[in-house]
């Protein structure tokens, strides 16, 4: 299947060992596969000897060292600075850490403005916290036809009483990719801060946190092919202004003063590599941040590219029922087949060595709004960098032979 953009695709799958076992890994909203370049980089930290950070002794400054590379890394893919990098087990143990330090000061009269486009991790935290501090929760709602969040209701929904406001810079299950930069400018113009989940959006191609308005940037390398570690980066004089409980025997400094416990210091070696990777999956010279800029703009335009594909292949079916139709997405599809379960689906396709997801992947606000959570909610397949045609044509061809 020709396309207009060159992407190495076949060169990029031939990197991940787990794609040998021949199944159509179309599940990576869920989280991608690993190359094998983050394999040899986990295995490689712990062969050579690894200690606590802090040491005198030459494992524990190789501990030291990964730190700092995945901080520097991590930087790099979002933009942000390394100073500013909070690592974690995973997106929503950080949200939730930092939700309750960044509330401490919140109180009744106080507000908070979350979305029912986003991830539960970037929901429940928030009202949560606010609920704590007797602070007022506004919803930012989802257009259900088009599956978008529009703009125009943040002017009644911010105010000079907004303390925060979280939202998704793409929605893990539609897609959708709301207009983040001008949700952010109405936050700041009311003196509010901004935290942006970027888990499901950092894997879709080049991201800018400063441009972006982000004050708090949310990722996961898990989704964007590195090993189970999570990441908030903010501005390290933002953090310097928070204080989160803390051991009094731990480090006091910015970041550390946010991360409780010992890191998986292997792992952190496993996130600079997956950076790496994507800094080179297609020729490029600069530095590691220009490089990444260019090879993951070429990986979203060719999943885009693909996606329409699929889009038009179900589109097509007069048993599949699409969901969301928004202008701005990543290739990340939802959907129900009739006569059968959105696990009855997942099971069929399964059976023919396709791989997706069902049900409501967190989106808990979400596929309330749009009426499904209670029937099983739909079936996401989603596009990465490493699928090709072949997967597209395997799901196609799956979900065909279900029509009643």
């Amino acid at each position: 299947m020709p396309f207009a953009t060159k992407f190495p695709v076949q060169s990029v799958r031939a990197t991940y060992p787990a794609l040998d076992d021949g199944h159509a890994y179309l599940d990576g909203a869920a989280g991608t596969q690993t190359p094998q370049s983050v394999i040899d980089a986990i295995v490689a930290a712990y062969r050579t000897g690894i200690g606590n950070v802090g040491g005198a002794f030459e494992a524990s400054h190789r501990s030291d060292e990964i730190v700092a590379a995945c901080r520097a890394a991590v930087a790099d893919l979002v933009g942000g600075r390394p100073d500013g990098v909070i690592l974690g087990p995973n997106m929503t143990t950080l949200t939730y850490r930092l939700a309750g330090a960044i509330a401490k000061d919140w109180g009744p009269g106080d507000e908070v403005v979350v979305s029912r486009l986003d991830h539960d991790a970037n929901v429940r935290p928030w009202t949560q916290v606010a609920a704590r501090a007797g602070a007022t929760v506004r919803w930012a709602e989802v257009d259900p036809a088009t599956g978008e969040l529009p703009v125009e209701q943040y002017a009644d929904l911010i105010g000079e009483r907004t303390r925060l406001v979280a939202v998704s810079a793409a929605s893990n299950v539609l897609g959708t990719r709301p207009d983040v930069t001008a949700i952010t400018a109405l936050a700041h113009e009311a003196g509010a801060l901004t935290y942006v989940d970027g888990v499901h959006a950092s894997a879709h191609g080049p991201m800018d946190m400063v441009a972006l308005g982000a004050d708090f940037y949310a990722t996961s390398a898990y989704k964007w092919a590195g090993p189970h570690i999570g990441a908030v980066v903010a501005d390290p004089a933002l953090l310097e202004t928070i204080r989160p409980d803390k051991l009094a025997s731990s480090l006091d400094t910015v970041p550390e003063r946010f991360e409780t416990g010992t890191s998986a210091f292997a792992d952190l070696a496993g996130v600079t590599a997956a950076v790496n990777h994507l800094a080179k999956m297609v020729p490029g010279t600069g530095t590691r941040r220009e490089r990444l800029m260019t090879s993951l703009s070429a990986a979203e335009s060719y999943e885009l590219e693909l996606f329409a594909v699929l889009l038009e292949g179900l589109e097509s079916m007069p048993h599949v029922t699409l969901y969301g139709k928004p202008a701005r997405r990543t290739a990340t599809a939802y959907f129900t087949v009739a006569g059968h379960t959105p696990r009855q689906v997942a099971e069929a396709l399964a059976a023919r060595g396709v791989n997706v997801w069902n049900g409501h992947s967190y989106a808990w606000e979400l596929t309330g709004a749009l009426g499904i959570r209670d029937s099983g909610s739909a079936v996401r397949a989603g596009l990465v960098h490493y699928n090709d045609s072949s997967d597209v044509d395997r799901l196609l061809q799956g979900v065909a032979r279900l029509q009643a």
